[in-house]
Formats: structure tokens, sequence, C-alpha cells
């Protein structure tokens, strides 16, 4: 029997990285870590929904939609509910290799 990585798994099933369906998983799944990452530091620290929104000046209703991911956010409001929460965020930023168009 052979076994198969993770990254060759995903490429055989959702494509190369680049590919549009690919790119939409990895953003996905991005988003969702950075949701649970948001209700597992908020649950540590002992706060309600409720108690976070005052914080950062939103309603309870906003911080259920972006711990459960149903609601974009702006990147704005992930760095006040980090800050509420003494925790920091680092973006990476990669550039990819231009393509040029003849």
């Amino acid at each position: 029997m052979k076994t198969i990585g993770l990254i060759e798994l995903k490429d055989k099933s959702l494509g190369k990285i680049g590919t549009v369906r690919r790119d939409e998983y990895e953003h996905q799944l991005t988003v969702e870590l950075l949701s649970e990452q948001i209700k597992q530091l908020r649950k540590e620290q002992n706060l309600t929904q409720e108690k976070l929104g005052k914080l950062i000046g939103v309603q309870r209703a906003q911080i259920s939609k972006l711990e459960n991911n149903t609601s974009n956010v702006t990147i704005g409001t992930i760095l006040k509910v980090f800050n509420a929460l003494h925790a920091t965020v680092n973006f990476r930023i990669e550039k990819q290799d231009s393509i040029s168009v003849s």
C-alpha cells in the first residue's frame, strides 16, 4: 500500500496551488483556524462574546459570527479582537513570481 502526503493529496483532489479551487480551500482553512483561535483565546480569558464585543466596540452577534466564520470581517476588526485578547497577529505576505503577458 502506497502512502500519500497531505500536500500530494490536496494537489490531487483540489488542484495545485494557484488554481481557483485550491486557493479558495486554503483561504477558507486559514479563516477557520483564525476563528477557532479567537474563540479559544476568549474562553481562556473567561470572556463572554458580549464582554469581548464591548471591549472592541461591536455587538455580541458580530463576535459570534467571527468565531463561527459566518461573515466577512475586516483586518481592523481582527486586530482589535486580538489586541483585546492580549495576543498578536502576524500576517505573512509572499510576492508571487510575476507573469509577463505578451
